[in-house]
């Protein structure tokens, strides 16, 4: 299932397609899940293990990928059971843990803060835990159309589009409405779009998604999970009544409830997604180059503005807007955020103090430029990245007679 040639500088992508399961298929996956969950288990035990025993001896004892090699082939050598499965995705399992371990021990060398570290990798419960296998190019192929994975699994996929090109791995995985999906690493193919000399800035808002120095594409808020907020508040006060006592099992009721809150949260999501995928289309396919604020809305969520920065989903339509560029070949340039409200897009002067959210219009005393708040940001992404704010002649624009905070 593969076409089309491979535009060098690409990258690569993932290509995800939703898969049908036999009853034999999803047994199999659901006993191979099971398998690399116990060994990830053995992993977090042999860890913590170690660090008490360095602890309490002096002795600083290792945990790393080679320890951890050891440590699947002796569980296959003993445990029948294990050795029953694909040695490919367990192998994946010792990779990914390792990883994760050592990000985690690497923020805490680096003094990170704690709310800004990696955490420790931990036991991965049955109830809680999603299924998601990682295989490399040695544990799948594809043949007539069909998924074959190591252990003799096939999967029938179905297919909404070509891939590229072979794919170099996959992941098998199971989200959180009980659907079964791969997705495909490949070379990505690129799509350039025809010259259009236009340029655009990008200011992230909370009131407007992204207001541009264009106002055919400014991007308003959606709504999304406003709409559906009355839906999703109904599950979740059923799940609320359902609750038993920790320690105890879920009800078939609860269980009930919260599949019905997963599929309006994923609905929202998907509609999120969509809005921002195609606000990105139209957005390359009217400009040659995009000047976007390097935006971390992560800090919304200790504000008010909590929900309504979630719903308009900041991070994934900037997302959205650098994949497509790339998939285009149109040069996206991330601006850093900084001073970006309180500096002039005439001249360059910038305010002695940071403007309050309530001051929507700025006004430069040095030119007397005036124009709407977070218009003016907009055309200071494009002359921090070297276009000019009109987008004409593709250049800087002369630097001002002097630079006076305003």
């Amino acid at each position: 299932m593969t076409t089309g040639a491979i535009t060098q500088g690409a990258g690569h992508a993932r290509y995800t397609f939703r898969v049908r399961l036999s009853a034999t298929a999803r047994r199999a996956l659901d006993a191979e899940w099971d398998r690399c969950r116990w060994l990830w288990n053995e992993c977090v035990a042999k860890s913590r293990h170690l660090h008490a025993q360095s602890r309490a001896g002096g002795e600083k004892l290792t945990c790393g990928p080679a320890q951890l090699d050891k440590l699947l082939t002796e569980a296959r050598r003993v445990t029948p059971w294990l050795a029953q499965g694909a040695c490919v995705p367990q192998q994946q399992v010792i990779r990914d843990f390792a990883k994760s371990r050592a990000k985690a021990l690497k923020d805490i060398k680096d003094g990170l803060a704690q709310h800004r570290r990696a955490g420790m990798p931990h036991f991965k419960r049955k109830r809680d835990a999603r299924p998601g296998m990682n295989y490399t190019k040695r544990g799948f192929r594809l043949k007539d159309g069909r998924l074959h994975l190591a252990g003799g699994i096939g999967l029938t996929v179905v297919w909404s589009r070509d891939l590229p090109a072979d794919p170099s791995s996959v992941r098998v995985y199971q989200d959180t409405l009980g659907h079964w999906y791969v997705s495909f690493v490949a070379p990505a193919q690129s799509e350039p779009l025809p010259a259009t000399g236009r340029v655009l800035g990008v200011d992230w808002g909370v009131k407007e998604t992204a207001t541009t120095t264009d106002d055919a594409y400014d991007l308003p808020h959606a709504g999304h999970g406003k709409r559906a907020a009355q839906r999703l508040a109904k599950y979740q006060r059923m799940m609320a009544r359902r609750r038993r006592p920790k320690g105890q099992p879920a009800s078939k009721g609860y269980r009930k409830a919260q599949a019905q809150a997963a599929k309006v949260s994923k609905k929202i999501a998907r509609q999120r997604e969509d809005t921002g995928r195609k606000w990105a289309t139209s957005v390359m396919r009217g400009h040659d180059g995009v000047a976007v604020e390097d935006f971390r809305p992560k800090f919304l969520a200790k504000t008010t503005m909590a929900r309504k920065a979630a719903d308009a989903a900041i991070a994934a339509t900037k997302r959205a807007l650098v994949e497509t560029g790339r998939k285009h070949a149109r040069d996206v340039r991330l601006v850093h955020p900084a001073h970006t409200t309180m500096q002039c897009a005439q001249c360059a002067a910038r305010t002695k103090h940071a403007l309050p959210l309530s001051m929507r219009t700025y006004a430069c005393t040095v030119c007397g430029a005036v124009s709407p708040r977070d218009k003016n940001s907009a055309r200071v992404m494009l002359v921090r990245a070297g276009w000019n704010p009109d987008g004409a002649e593709g250049a800087r624009p002369p630097e001002p007679p002097a630079r006076v905070a305003a």
